[in-house]
């Protein structure tokens, strides 16, 4: 399994259960982009989650990699 299918098919269903959309955007590397989406990119404990998806990579996927994460609004917001 890669790391966006990982990131599409086991993080996100878990994440949705909260009002929360993580989107895989890209990697280089040892670092990996994901877009916060809905509750997610307006969480104040983003950090927590953000660790909590780079242990679980790394003990399902065995990858160690670090997360930029990048928060993304609803478009409504940007007004």
């Amino acid at each position: 399994m890669t790391v966006r299918d990982y990131i599409e098919n086991v993080i996100q269903p878990k994440l949705q259960g909260d009002g929360g959309w993580i989107e895989y955007s890209g990697e280089n590397s040892d670092e990996l982009t994901v877009v916060f989406r809905g509750e997610c990119s307006k969480c104040l404990i983003l950090h927590r989650c953000v660790a909590w998806i780079e242990s679980q990579i790394l003990n399902d996927l065995g990858l160690q990699v670090h997360i930029r994460a990048v928060r993304k609004r609803p478009y409504f917001q940007d007004v």
